[in-house]
């Protein structure tokens, strides 16, 4: 199954070293098991998007280990990828940027020649083969018909995919320089969320989070005075602070690390998919390992 995992320190800019590389099961190891693609996406201090990702596993590529240990931004995106949809090279491997924004997303939407019919124009915007970058173009293209209002295009992207698409999941992770998104839909996939304080629970302590079977790390020293909300597809600790997300929430963190949570899907995909409706190589792809 592919690894989502989104922090937000805004408006701090934080150093952080992922878990891609130090853990005993860290993502670069887990890598072994989800070995289409790594990508790493983040902002300048001028706010530029930087996205560093190859279609290799993390464990064998060693420029995403060396930028893994070195970048700084106020909000990162990332993602290990097990191929659902789209051949094994760059443009298929996530993060996407469109617009200054970054986009990461765990499961599979059918349907793509219909949402192909719909995007119309805005199809241009794909580079690749995915489903992912396809629901991207359209969040983009609804966010700019709403004078650029993120949530907004989040919610109406996500209602027409649930309303007209065949649906497996729809986990993503949405940044900004100061901002992040994380949607979760329908309950196929878990989506946690921690609202981290300054020091973590016991305060003074740097972020240092692996997953509950190992599968993921980051370390921030930084993080011991600063606080952070973190989104990860597994609890990264024992704190009692992970929350799971309910099926249909669309959380928003601001650039002051306010959370808003919306219901922006109330019901089941109209068009449902199982693991039994899945192609081989989907289905592979979404099993959790």
């Amino acid at each position: 199954m592919c690894r989502l995992f989104g922090l937000s320190s805004a408006p701090h800019r934080t150093h952080a070293t992922f878990w891609l590389l130090d853990a005993p099961d860290s993502l670069s190891d887990q890598s072994h098991r989800d070995p289409d693609g790594t990508g790493l996406g983040h902002f300048t201090a001028d706010g530029d998007p930087r996205v560093d990702k190859a279609p290799v596993a993390a464990y064998r590529d060693r420029a995403f280990a060396q930028e893994a240990r070195q970048v700084e931004s106020a909000t990162f995106v990332a993602h290990l990828r097990f191929a659902s949809t789209g051949g094994l090279d760059t443009r298929n491997t996530h993060p996407f940027e469109q617009d200054g924004r970054l986009l990461a997303h765990n499961g599979v939407v059918e349907g793509l020649d219909a949402l192909d019919d719909h995007l119309g124009e805005d199809r241009s915007r794909v580079r690749g083969d995915t489903d992912s970058e396809r629901v991207f173009a359209l969040i983009t293209r609804e966010t700019r018909r709403h004078d650029g209002d993120v949530t907004a295009g989040i919610r109406q992207a996500a209602r027409w995919i649930a309303a007209n698409l065949p649906v497996y999941a729809l986990n993503l992770i949405l940044v900004t320089p100061r901002e992040l998104w994380a949607l979760r839909y329908p309950d196929t996939h878990d989506l946690y969320v921690l609202e981290r304080g300054a020091g973590g629970l016991h305060g003074g302590r740097h972020l240092d989070h692996s997953g509950s079977g190992g599968r993921m790390r980051v370390h921030s020293a930084h993080l011991a005075s600063r606080p952070a909300v973190v989104v990860a597809s597994e609890r990264m600790d024992d704190s009692p602070g992970w929350r799971l997300m309910e099926p249909g929430e669309l959380l928003h963190v601001g650039p002051g690390l306010g959370v808003t949570r919306h219901e922006v899907l109330s019901g089941p995909p109209a068009r449902p998919l199982g693991l039994d409706d899945l192609r081989p190589d989907a289905a592979a792809s979404q099993k959790a390992v």
